[in-house]
Formats: C-alpha cells, structure tokens, sequence
C-alpha cells in the first residue's frame, strides 16, 4: 500500500496551511473567470462591438482550458507540480492583461484563449498538489474546501461581474486577476519546496498536439453545435469526423510512444474509468442546474438576477459541507459505499425537481438544489481521492488530469444536451412566454434526473473500502 502522504515531494508540513491559501486563491480565479463575464456581455458588445461573437468569449476559454489538462497532467508528473502551476498562473495572469486592454471583440476572445491555457494548468494542479500534500484521511477535508471555493466562486462570479461592468469598469473583471495572480504565485514561490526528483524524459509533441486538435473539435463541436452551426450541417459532420480521426491517430501513436502524454493505462485501470465516468456526469450535472436553475427562477417565478443566483447557491452550500465530512464517512464505510449514498442523495434531489411547477416557491427549488448539492459532495471528493490513491506520485498528475477532463467533456455534453433540449421547444423566440419556458426547462430537469440514476449506477463500479495500488 503506497504512503498516504508523499513528505518528500511537496517540503514541510507546517507550510501546508500557506500553500492551502494559495491553492484555493488560485482555484478563486479560475472559477470567477468562467462565469464572470455573464452579466457584463451587454456592457462589453456595447463598447468593442460583435455581439453575435459573445458566445465565444465563454467557449473559447473553457475549450483552452479542457484541452490542455491532460498535457499539464503529464509535464506535472515529469517535471514536478510546482513549474506547472506557476506557468498556468503567469499565463492567466498575462490572459487576463491582455483581455483588460482589448480593443475589439476577435482580440479579447483571442485573449480569452490565453486566459483558458493558464487555467487549464491551475485547476488539476491544485488538485494534485493537495493530493500530495495531506494524508488520505486529511484529503476530503481539504478537497471540499477547494470544492466549495470553485462552486462559491462560479455563482459569485455573475454578481461580481454586474458590479464592476455597471459601476466601475468591465475591464476591471480581468486586471483585479493581476494582484490576486501575483499574490496566489508569491505564495507558491515562498512556501512550496518541491523536492521530488525530476525525469529527463523526451517530451511527446505529436501525441500533445493531435490530443489538443482532436479533443478541441469534439469539444467545440459540442459547444456550438446547434449554435454556430446545425448539427447537421457540413460544418457540423466535420468537426465530430475530424475531431474523431485525430484522436484515432493520437491513441495509435500513444501505444508507441516512449513517454506517451497522456498513457493507455488510464484507460485500463478500473478506479480511474469509474471516477472519469463519474466526473463526466458531474459535470452535466452541474451544467445543467447552474444554467437553468436561474433561467427558471426569473423567466417562470418572476425573480431577480440576484435572487436566482441565491436560488442556485444552495447547490454550493450542501456540496462543501458534504465534502468537509466526506473522509470520516469513506474511511469508514468505503469509497464505493459512499458515492452510491451521494448519488443516491443527488438522484433525490434531481427527481424532487420535476415536483418544481409555475406555483413552486423559491424555496422549494432552493432545497433540490441543497439535497443536490450535499450528494455531489459525497460523491466527486470520494471518488477523485480513490483515483489518487491508487496511484504513485509520478501517476498522480496524470490521473487528476484525466478526471478534470472528464468533467470539462461532461460539461460540453451538457451544453449540447441541454441546449438542444430547451431550443426544441423555445425555438428562435428572443423572449419566449413563462408557460413555454417551464415546459422546456422541465425537459432539462428530466434529463438531469435520467443522468443522475446514471450517476447511481457509475458509484456503484467504484472499488469498495480498499483502492488497490496498480
């Protein structure tokens, strides 16, 4: 059975509550910066212009940053946490310059893309970093405090955004990341003494760079399927065709590769594919209750955009408190014992949403989305840290990236599912009716409560009390 905790690797144990710090500071920023600029689109098309382009500023940075977690995984696992996660935060710091002096709608979603390709090294390596850091008993704990930051963050980030696009300035959403940035870093830099060896190992750019293009169209393709294009459509065959091929090519020169960027073991091992398996549905999950939730609270129940938000909240709420207490449940009844509790729990909570009616209260939607958010804590933590555990720390980067990657390709299922799901009914309508909105968000709430029975059955091929060490 491997160390629980790799003392080695990450330097002194009394370091570790500055480094949580920065950890979660840097989680902060990603988090706001996916979802920030919701609520200053209007403020920002007004300014550069494009409004028919805004989509992008949101796909563009969540393509950038699912396509190069798995890259960031593997360089994590050959020259060691610490560079990673100091370039991710140099680049999303010169992201976020770039974008806070933008002079056009192509510039700042161009620089969106810089943005995402830092972000994309911030949020497995915290992740990793914690996983190396504390013991299998501390983790839970931990992980649900970088949990609840991430979700706190999504729903505060449309708040903040209105704020400073109707008070101050929308440029402000990116230049406030430059001393937050700066900060996160210096704490790195002065408390993470890293120490574990480095391998000088022939770095596989063709398996990098087919990885990146094929993942990137299908992702794409699921983002703006139905949007930028039809499904249907050349362009839309093509991606899905292209993207496939690539990623075909990319797995036949993996199996020959002397340091494979991303390793077919992933694939073979029964605790990573349940916990991906899981993470994909998390983060359709997730989608679809963070997109919707709001949409019907104000379209359907007449609410504020604050208020909506509060609404959601409690999704965020249940999921760290779960999460806190996650470890003492796991070590005592097992892993695969308590995702199944969590998604049955987050099961619960998705069918309760299909009581949600034109004359539910707000505080009726706020307890589905609390039971929710409880299961989803016992759930991702339980099964992310099984992943971790059954592998050595020079595996341990690469599993978290594929689990985080996971969850990125849930979401961009999400946003086809669902998207396609409430514009069969909505249809080309710019302000469609209350009656029509509830008929097809309730769709919505169908599906997530078809995919969180799917997340029950998932839980249930996790390993039991034990992780077997591969």
């Amino acid at each position: 059975m491997m160390t629980e905790t790799s003392e080695l690797a990450v330097g002194l144990r009394s370091e570790r509550g500055a480094i949580l710090g920065s950890l979660m500071l840097a989680t902060a920023l990603v988090a706001l910066d996916s979802t920030v600029i919701a609520t200053a689109v209007l403020t920002i098309t007004d300014n550069l212009g494009g409004f028919a382009q805004f989509p992008w500023l949101f796909s563009i940075y969540l393509l950038a940053q699912a396509v190069t977690v798995p890259i960031y995984g593997k360089l994590a696992d050959t020259v060691g946490r610490k560079p990673v996660i100091l370039f991710g935060i140099v680049m999303f710091a010169l992201g976020s310059l770039l974008c806070g002096i933008a002079t056009s709608m192509l510039g700042l979603i161009i620089f969106r893309a810089v943005q995402g390709i830092g972000a994309g090294a911030i949020q497995p390596m915290t992740m990793t970093i914690a996983g190396d850091l504390y013991t299998l008993s501390e983790r839970a704990k931990v992980q649900g405090y970088l949990a609840s930051v991430w979700a706190m963050s999504s729903v505060a980030g449309p708040l903040l955004g209105g704020i400073f696009a109707e008070y101050i300035s929308w440029r402000w959403i990116f230049l406030i990341n430059l001393p937050l940035s700066a900060l996160a870093g210096w704490m790195l830099v002065r408390n993470f003494a890293e120490s574990a060896p480095r391998r000088r190992q022939r770095v596989d750019y063709l398996g990098a760079a087919l990885l990146t293009v094929g993942a990137g169209a299908l992702i794409l393709g699921l983002l703006e399927g139905g949007q930028a294009w039809a499904w249907a459509s050349p362009t839309g065959i093509g991606v899905f065709v292209g993207g496939a091929a690539l990623l075909v090519l990319f797995g036949m020169v993996e199996r020959r590769a002397d340091n494979p960027i991303l390793p077919l073991w992933v694939f073979t091992r029964r605790v990573v594919i349940a916990s991906g398996l899981v993470a994909v549905l998390i983060g359709a999950i997730l989608l679809g209750l963070t997109s919707y939730v709001p949409t019907y609270t104000q379209g359907v129940l007449g609410t504020g955009a604050l208020v909506a938000g509060l609404t959601v909240g409690a999704l965020t709420l249940g999921w760290p408190l779960a999460a806190s207490q996650a470890g003492k449940v796991y070590l005592r009844i097992g892993f695969r014992t308590t995702a199944v509790i969590g998604s049955g729990l987050a099961a619960l909570g998705a069918a309760s949403t299909l009581l949600i009616t034109v004359d539910s209260t707000l505080w009726q939607v706020a307890a589905s989305c609390f039971v929710i958010g409880t299961g989803m804590g016992l759930v991702a933590t339980p099964t992310l840290i099984a992943a971790q555990t059954s592998a050595e720390w020079t595996e341990r980067g690469v599993v978290t990236s594929a689990n985080m990657f996971a969850r990125s390709i849930g979401s961009a299922v999400g946003v086809a599912v669902f998207g396609a799901i409430v514009n069969s009914r909505v249809g080309g309508t710019g302000h469609p009716l209350p009656a029509t909105l509830a008929s097809s968000v309730h769709l919505v709430f169908i599906a997530v409560a078809a995919m969180a029975v799917v997340l029950v059955v998932a839980s249930a091929t996790m390993p039991g009390r034990e992780v077997a060490h591969a």
